[in-house]
């Protein structure tokens, strides 16, 4: 006798559990960037945060990989990325450096903890926009400045600076204007590549080989200076990209 039961197209509820067990793990790196953060052990809260990074990476893929992706997922992920390289960020950057510009005077002490809060809004802002736009955009660019890209940057100055041992007070000004431009580009119009393009082939230039190796190299050598030159080099890609393409099009574009 057949059953009468209709079965069920859903799986499982567990199945959601492994890519939700990395975006918590990211968030709980996130969080303990802030316990460090605020026990003075800087160092350590900013390779929390790329840890975060690196568990945000993943997260994603495997969700795609066990097809097990949902909305709750997609949601969960933006709260945690909110913690993990919107708040923490801006926190660990506060109490290193710009909690010091008070010392240049009490407007200064205000614009400190006012540039970590916009840090953190931006990001907000960032991560909102970014839901509103999936599968409208280009996949191939981000629109702004991605906030965990963001955070890169954030943390590997302050990684580069605390391994190096310079004084936080006197550093403190560049560290103002490190937090503002990260803000202010997670929430531009900038376009930056995305890296999510599926490559054409398989096959890639034999350059690429020696070039990763390198930078494992460089890597294993002075991890913060090596990943600041990175961010750095990401962040400035976005708007020198944006004049080339104007410049081009003024070139190209008929005469008045």
């Amino acid at each position: 006798m057949e059953s009468s039961e209709v079965p069920s197209s859903k799986p499982p509820r567990g199945i959601y559990l492994l890519p939700n067990l990395f975006t918590t793990g990211g968030m709980f790196a996130g969080f303990y960037a802030i316990i460090a953060a605020i026990n003075g052990r800087f160092e350590q809260a900013a390779v929390a945060v790329f840890v975060a990074g690196v568990l945000d990476g993943l997260d994603g893929r495997i969700a795609r990989l066990t097809k097990t992706q949902s909305e709750f997922g997609v949601q969960y992920d933006s709260l945690a990325d909110l913690v993990s390289f919107g708040l923490a960020p801006a926190l660990v950057m506060y109490m290193w450096s710009l909690e010091l510009l008070k010392g240049y005077g009490p407007t200064m002490g205000k614009v400190g903890w006012a540039a970590a809060f916009l840090y953190a809004a931006c990001a907000a802002v960032r991560l909102a926009r970014f839901n509103t736009q999936v599968g409208t955009v280009d996949k191939r660019f981000f629109i702004g400045l991605a906030s965990p890209a963001a955070a890169g940057l954030m943390m590997s100055f302050v990684w580069t600076m605390v391994d190096r041992g310079v004084d936080a007070y006197r550093i403190a000004p560049l560290a103002l204007g490190v937090t503002v431009t990260a803000a202010v580009l997670m929430v531009s119009r900038v376009r930056y590549w995305s890296f999510k393009a599926a490559p054409a082939s398989e096959r890639v230039p034999f350059l690429w080989l020696p070039l990763l190796l390198g930078v494992i190299v460089l890597l294993a050598i002075d991890p913060p200076a090596v990943l600041l030159a990175v961010a750095v080099v990401y962040l400035f890609s976005g708007p020198a990209v944006a004049l080339w393409t104007l410049r081009q099009r003024r070139r190209t574009a008929p005469p008045g």
